[in-house]
């Protein structure tokens, strides 16, 4: 099985969602947060991780309301995600 990257729950969200993924190996995983401009608001992961299914949580309590998009990138590969914060 390959990489997955789930979609957020809950969608649209405030001011707490989590973003659940998957890695079939062991791998250095980053998991990105970026604004509806592309700039790079937080890391949440950035880490040798074992394979298996992982969750991570993101506050975006210091965020405006808006889209935003979630990229999880392993070597060549690459993932990205809407969601939505509504406040």
């Amino acid at each position: 099985k390959g990489f997955s990257l789930n979609q957020n729950y809950p969608n649209p969200f405030n001011p707490v969602t989590n973003i659940e993924f998957s890695i079939p190996k062991s791998s250095l995983i980053k998991l990105t947060i970026y604004d509806i401009s592309g700039r790079e608001l937080d890391v949440l992961v950035n880490q040798y991780m074992n394979a298996g299914k992982y969750k991570a949580d993101w506050d975006a309590a210091k965020y405006s309301s808006g889209i935003y998009f979630y990229t999880i990138t392993s070597g060549s590969y690459r993932e990205t995600k809407k969601m939505i914060l509504v406040k």
